[in-house]
């Protein structure tokens, strides 16, 4: 027997943070919007816990048991007192390293596929648990659609989204790693007072119509400073989507790639074509938001 979980990325059309905690994280005022990409998760009963990857840019992704689809496996079995001698496939489809939660998804993704395949029927509170416990963006690949996270992202606040909203995402050519982004963050922000994180009502109300002049006026990255500072490169993408008629451009979470909402789905094929043009990014992806969280195929 094998199961497989479609888990989707993620865009943050708002991402607002605050400062250091003494623990090193952030309080954040995150609003999450899953977008069509997805990851396909596979488990498979075996001899021994092991993950295999395949996709674009399989070879970046950790196979031991730091990865987040083992450890979803190890902790899960260890509430239920199983042998999480598991085979975990991970189909890659999302960008690795790019600020589109991809290896959360995939932890999310290996979670749901363990309770289906050894039939734990964990409730979805004690998943979300699990998912907290992995990383802060875990808990929101679970669920998807629209939701605000706060704390360190990782307490979900479902929102309503009235209508489809069309992206362009364009790939870098190399990764960026979310705690450097985040040290850069605090280098930047040595000596000032950061206000406390506040998700902003205008966005809310953007989503809930549907309207995309709205979002596009309303979505903000407090990180995209520290990833620009870090590659700068990333505004040279940045502005090629806007010349082609994008709404809004911004780094997707911790970067480095690059989010473009447009109008529609001729627009985005436009934006796409120009980015590609452009010559500032590897490769582009067109998709729209939102989408379903974690699901079993």
């Amino acid at each position: 027997m094998s199961v497989t979980v479609r888990v989707p990325a993620k865009v943050n059309v708002q991402l607002a943070v605050g400062g250091a905690r003494p623990d090193g994280f952030h309080d954040l005022a995150n609003v999450f919007l899953a977008v069509g990409l997805y990851d396909e998760v596979a488990v498979t009963p075996a001899e021994e816990l092991r993950i295999t990857c395949a996709g674009p840019d399989a070879a970046q992704v950790p196979l031991d048991r730091t990865n987040l689809a083992a450890r979803a496996a190890l902790e899960l079995a260890r509430r239920y007192g199983l042998d999480p001698a598991v085979h975990i496939h991970i189909a890659k489809d999302i960008p690795v390293a790019g600020g589109m939660a991809g290896g959360s998804a995939d932890g999310a993704g290996a979670l749901l596929a363990c309770d289906a395949l050894w039939g734990t029927n964990a409730s979805r509170v004690e998943l979300l648990d699990i998912c907290a416990e992995l990383g802060s963006d875990v808990p929101f690949s679970l669920v998807g659609g629209a939701a605000l996270g706060v704390g360190r992202g990782e307490q979900l606040r479902a929102l309503e989204v009235g209508g489809t909203f069309h992206w362009v995402f364009a790939m870098a050519e190399r990764g960026l790693s979310t705690p450097a982004v985040f040290r850069e963050f605090d280098r930047m922000n040595e000596g000032v007072r950061i206000p406390e994180p506040v998700a902003s009502q205008e966005l809310f109300d953007a989503l809930r119509k549907g309207d995309a002049d709205a979002l596009a006026a309303a979505v903000s990255n407090d990180l995209q400073p520290a990833a620009l500072s870090l590659f700068p490169a990333l505004a040279d993408t940045l502005d090629a989507g806007r010349a082609a008629g994008a709404l809004a451009a911004l780094v997707s979470g911790s970067g480095p790639t690059t989010a473009f909402l447009v109008p529609g789905a001729e627009s985005a094929k436009t934006v796409a074509e120009a980015l590609l043009a452009s010559g500032t990014c590897r490769s582009v992806r067109v998709t729209e938001s939102p989408a379903p969280g974690a699901t079993v195929l």
